[in-house]
């Protein structure tokens, strides 16, 4: 096994110590948690819960695809919101982009996110 460190160019530069993804050479492809923060200015995206879900799924594009998958790959998605009230908008726009062939699928509200985001994804793709 041989593990490759996945950095989008795309995607907003890592707040911490962590890599965009990681390719574990078994057709793996593990995403660390992406934020609404918009790559051009580093700073979370306004417009609410809508907005700022939006721009996670770009995030998360722009790693599946510097890592070679894609959503239609997707096998497993973890959901943090900071408060479950907002799961309903969510879950429309998360069935916009995985909703064909859905993955199994995790949502918890957590206590808080980096730099305040509404909402955090993390994602396993095939490769």
């Amino acid at each position: 096994m041989s593990k490759k460190v996945i950095n989008a160019a795309a995607a907003p530069a890592a707040i911490g110590p962590y890599s965009h993804a990681v390719d574990t050479g078994l057709g793996l492809i593990f995403t660390s948690g992406q934020i609404p923060v918009d790559p051009a200015t580093g700073e979370i995206v306004e417009g609410g819960i809508e907005a700022q879900t939006e721009q996670v799924f770009a995030n998360l594009r722009a790693v599946l695809e510097a890592a070679g998958s894609s959503f239609d790959k997707v096998v497993k998605a973890t959901v943090f919101l900071q408060d479950m009230k907002d799961f309903a908008v969510v879950n429309g726009i998360y069935a916009k982009y995985l909703g064909t062939d859905a993955p199994a699928r995790s949502a918890v509200q957590v206590a808080g996110l980096p730099k305040g985001s509404l909402v955090e994804i993390e994602v396993i793709a095939l490769k």
